[in-house]
């Protein structure tokens, strides 16, 4: 399993863009095999960073993933909103892989 990390340095005056853009994005993870463990939202310290996680069975399902979603028009919507609402700032992708015990 690999889990992909998401740190985004957003707009903390678009917060709702940001979430809105979040909720598109969790079932379209699902729909191409992922596993979306969350969007976590700024609460207290910095009002700008917003971390998201989300895993896939192998870094090869998850590049699978990357090429159907640039096909999918629903991932192309959400990377329109974000566009056009200039919610995110910049992001930086990481993959960790998970240890539970």
């Amino acid at each position: 399993m690999i889990t992909c990390y998401l740190r985004y340095d957003i707009d903390p005056y678009k917060l709702a863009e940001f979430e809105h853009y979040a909720k598109l994005w969790i079932p379209l993870v699902e729909k191409f095999g992922g596993t979306h463990h969350g969007y976590f939202l700024p609460h207290e310290g910095a009002s700008n960073i917003a971390v998201a996680l989300f895993s896939f069975p192998s870094l090869a399902a998850y590049e699978e993933y990357r090429i159907k979603s640039q096909a999918d028009e629903a991932c192309q919507a959400a990377f329109a909103y974000a566009e056009q609402t200039r919610c995110i700032v910049n992001y930086e992708r990481s993959f960790m892989k998970p240890l539970f015990e």
